[in-house]
């Protein structure tokens, strides 16, 4: 049947007949009385334990009438979202325990922290990774005081949550980081339930299209369940104010078979949910058994779940005259107090005990036997399943000796190679090691072979499950390249969901377009910061980006392509997660890749060249540059017995050309001058070391750049960061060239003179800041801003830059003095 005739039968099915096909209820439910009574029960004590974390300090179980001193002094957090939240949970664990599923739980809606946190207090997670927050009454009200609380736990689903790889507080992530966590887990299921709000996000809405990328025999399954419950935090959602059908169409437009659990009575509900989990895992299991039994890679239908029920479902139905539940005003607390509290406190307190904790908690305030024997036990239980605490799954990868990958070098500049070629093959060896523990792959968004990362095509492909036609390269089922899917937010969260759950990957990309995942990347760092403050979080992998096709060479795409401004974003970050290398070769790139790759716990950014490079240093070399981070090229300097006349500092792969050209014209025609020639290779060396672990201290830092000699500093991105990294240095006489916001569709030089980065600018930097030079220096200047002119003349007439920038050569070739 094609597409047309499949959606207009869907339009013409009677909505009955849709809800009775969607829930598939049989004559028998799914759910005994006696099942239904604890699932209810189970639900209700959830809901109870997450309405008092909004709002009390005291009297946990209401064995006292409540009065306002019980209450926080300010009230916050979020209610809408959580009695869904709970009921889905509380489902989950009856089908986990049922067939001892392997399953993890994403919070995709945001604020609603308190809905987990009280599903990992009733199993008992919560209070073995919190022993000071027991099972009972005394933990209680540990537990209702923290939320939201000075020196708490925050509203949403954090890294302090258990079984938590998603963090709340940013929307839009969820199920690509469930479809990262699966990926090469073929006994994983990822239940990811998405907020109806959340799915108005640019990644969310992309997100749906995963399922092309998923391999029914390597890897595990994801369900999505989308929490359809109406309303953001004063808007109604787009999903909740289309047609059904249309919402189906779209699910199924999307590769999804989508069914609907609809209603608002519990009773009704609970059947049809467990009718309808009972389905999809059921469908999750058959599409497994099938492509593995037959080897049969192609891309199923998957099932999905759009749960439609009312915002702040049980909660108070009104509040001084205004609908809350099934409203915007159920998003966050649903009944206000401070002044309001003497007039309010009568409606809490019925609400509350509406969940009638009497019967769910003992005189001690434990969970009952009737909820204590519900959900699944140890490891099964979702916020003690490893696989959210992924540091306890991570092995380490097996690597080549990358020195083995090195461009041999007679003298310095008289090699020329393309560094992330060379980082290819080590790449593609890499990846050649594990490809048996499937614990290591490759992110990025169509850019892998424009990146010179190639060679990683010669051992595995590109992750694809779509139509595939001749002509297609390199597409692969099983490919382990993610790169066939144009969206830098579906990579960073892919990759993300990989690492959260124990394995290793690199995520490449164009250096202007990493800037498309600010966010998700501070999110990341926030996360990592905030785990290493909790002793039972395992370290996990760094998260990787190597960033090419950098801002220095975009003679065809243009003005839009340049942008070295993630540096500065990342730069801000807390010190003990950031770190930034602007590795100058090939041989450089290989040592802190490697080192990269190996390291835990950092986000580790990387910026490298993919054009013809002179190559500056000898492996042996390399290696003890990049483990210092910085030092003098004594091979460049001619300041050695004598105190410097001028410090040439760069930073990254073009200014270090530069760099090495100005100093060539400053030796030839000045060569009485005493130059320092100083590379950067990891940026938060210039930090001070109270700033930043790999900072130089003062006296290691005046020992390179000096106390008081002019620093003329070409650095690859923009000025401003250098300053901001040095501006507690005692030498202050520092000058930096970077890009400041100038380009086009030009030559490669050319770009370098409009940001004053090209070596003629930079000799003339050196000529102002040596008054001593005298008229020596102004004819040099003058003879500088000559070449200034013939180079713009050159390239307007010609369209390439002048012979002597692209046949220039270190000391014209002759190697070292």
């Amino acid at each position: 049947m094609n597409g047309g005739n499949t959606v207009a039968k869907i339009a013409k099915t009677p909505v009955k007949a849709r809800a009775k096909r969607n829930t598939r209820l049989s004559k028998k439910p799914p759910l005994t009385p006696t099942q239904l009574k604890q699932l209810d029960a189970y639900w209700r004590a959830s809901n109870y334990l997450a309405a008092c974390q909004l709002y009390l300090l005291d009297n946990p179980l209401l064995r006292r009438p409540l009065s306002e001193k019980d209450l926080k002094k300010t009230i916050v957090g979020h209610w809408g979202t959580v009695p869904g939240q709970n009921f889905l949970y509380t489902h989950l664990n009856r089908v986990i325990k049922r067939d001892d599923l392997d399953m993890i739980y994403l919070s995709g809606p945001g604020h609603g922290g308190n809905a987990m946190i009280a599903q990992d207090w009733l199993d008992g997670t919560y209070s073995e990774v919190y022993p000071n927050i027991t099972q009972d009454m005394e933990g209680m009200r540990k537990l209702f005081k923290q939320f939201s609380f000075p020196g708490g736990v925050p509203s949403h689903v954090a890294p302090e949550t258990p079984g938590s790889i998603n963090e709340g507080g940013e929307l839009g992530y969820s199920l690509a980081h469930a479809f990262g966590a699966v990926a090469d887990n073929p006994g994983l299921i990822a239940a990811c339930v998405v907020g109806d709000g959340e799915a108005e996000t640019g990644p969310l809405a992309t997100s749906w299209h995963s399922n092309k990328f998923l391999n029914p025999i390597t890897d595990g399954a994801v369900l999505p369940i989308l929490h359809l419950n109406g309303f953001k935090i004063a808007n109604p959602t787009v999903f909740s104010r289309i047609t059904h059908e249309e919402l189906e169409q779209f699910f199924r437009g999307c590769g999804w078979e989508p069914r609907f659990v609809e209603g608002d009575d519990p009773r009704e509900m609970h059947q049809k949910m467990a009718a309808t989990l009972d389905w999809a895992i059921r469908e999750i299991q058959r599409i497994q058994e099938h492509a593995r039994t037959e080897n049969d890679s192609s891309r199923p239908r998957w099932p999905m779940i759009v749960f439609r029920s009312p915002k702040g479902w049980t909660g108070p139905k009104e509040v001084d005259g205004l609908q809350v539940e099934g409203s915007f005003r159920a998003h966050q607390v649903p009944i206000s107090m401070g002044a309001d509290s003497a007039k309010h406190l009568p409606l809490l307190e019925k609400w509350l005990r509406s969940y009638k904790p009497e019967e769910l908690f003992d005189v001690d305030g434990r969970p009952v036997e009737l909820l204590r024997s519900f959900p699944p036990t140890g490891a099964r239980r979702m916020g003690a399943n490893p696989h959210a605490n992924g540091g306890l799954l991570l092995h380490d990868l097996r690597t080549p000796d990358f020195r083995d990958y090195g461009i041999k070098l007679p003298a310095p500049g008289e090699v020329e190679a393309q560094d992330m070629t060379v980082l290819g093959s080590y790449v593609r060896d890499v990846m050649k090691l594990n490809m048996d523990s499937r614990n290591f792959r490759i992110f990025a968004p169509d850019e892998t072979m424009s990146n010179r990362l190639g060679p990683v095509f010669e051992v595995t492909g590109r992750r694809f499950l779509g139509e595939r036609r001749e002509g297609d390269e390199f597409l692969d089922p099983d490919g382990r390249v993610m790169d066939s899917m144009l969206s830098e937010h579906m990579c960073e969260g892919w990759l993300e969901g990989y690492l959260l759950t124990g394995r290793h990957g690199f995520f490449n990309s164009y250096e202007a377009f990493i800037r498309i995942v600010d966010s998700m990347f501070a999110q990341h760092a926030k996360w990592l910061k905030t785990c290493r403050e909790l002793p039972w979080r395992q370290d996990i992998a760094s998260l990787n980006y190597v960033l090419s096709s950098n801002v220095w060479q975009q003679d065809h795409n243009g003005f839009t392509h340049q942008d070295p401004g993630f540096l500065d974003h990342v730069a801000n970050k807390k010190a003990d997660v950031v770190r930034i290398y602007l590795p100058p070769d090939a041989n450089c790139l290989l040592s802190v890749f490697d080192h990269c790759i190996k390291s835990r716990n950092y986000v580790n950014v990387m910026v490298a060249s993919k054009h013809p490079r002179p190559q500056w240093l000898t492996m042996d070399q390399a290696v003890k540059h990049c483990t210092q981070g910085v030092g003098i090229w004594e091979w460049a300097s001619n300041d050695q017995g004598a105190e410097p006349d001028v410090v040439m500092a760069c930073c990254g792969d073009t200014p270090t050309l530069e760099t090495l050209a100005a100093v060539t014209i400053l030796r030839r025609e000045l060569p009485e001058l005493k130059i320092r020639v100083i590379n950067v290779v990891d940026l938060m060396k210039l930090q001070p070391h109270t700033e930043h672990p790999h900072g130089l201290t003062d006296a290691e830092y005046d020992l390179l750049f000096t106390k008081d000699k002019p620093i003329i500093f070409a650095y690859h991105g923009y000025p401003t960061l250098i300053h901001e990294l040095t501006y507690r240095r005692h030498n202050r006489n520092l000058h930096v060239r970077g890009y400041k916001e100038e380009g086009t569709i030009t030559t490669p030089f050319d770009m370098r003179v409009l940001n004053d980065i090209d070596r003629f600018h930079l000799v003339i930097d050196v000529i102002q800041r040596l008054p001593q030079l005298g008229n020596r220096g102004a004819y040099l200047v003058q003879r500088m801003n000559d070449k200034l002119v013939e180079h713009r003349q050159y390239i307007k007439d010609n369209g390439v830059d002048l012979p002597e920038v692209r046949e220039w050569k270190w000391n014209d070739g002759k190697g070292v003095e």
